[in-house]
């Protein structure tokens, strides 16, 4: 069934999502752009996301949090760490 009409974006393809570490609206929209249109499938895919079920949230709940999409490839210049 289709969460996301504007995107064509199935239940499916959020489910396959989450379970690669998407834990929020926001996420989804990063890795398949549901919810960036008109916005109406947000909260239908805030009840397909859940609570509680989300690999990310484990990870970051044991303080060793890995890096999703576009922030796996943000490098942050020594400089800038040093600083910090």
């Amino acid at each position: 069934m289709y969460v996301c009409s504007c995107f064509g974006i199935t239940e499916q393809q959020v489910r396959d999502h989450a379970d690669t570490g998407a834990c929020t609206p926001r996420q989804i929209a990063s890795a398949c752009k549901a919810g960036t249109d008109c916005g109406g499938c947000v909260r239908r895919i805030q009840s397909l996301l859940g609570r509680g079920d989300c690999p990310r949230r484990e990870l970051i709940d044991s303080g060793a949090p890995e890096p999703l999409g576009a922030e796996a490839d943000a490098v942050v210049p020594a400089a800038l760490s040093e600083a910090a």
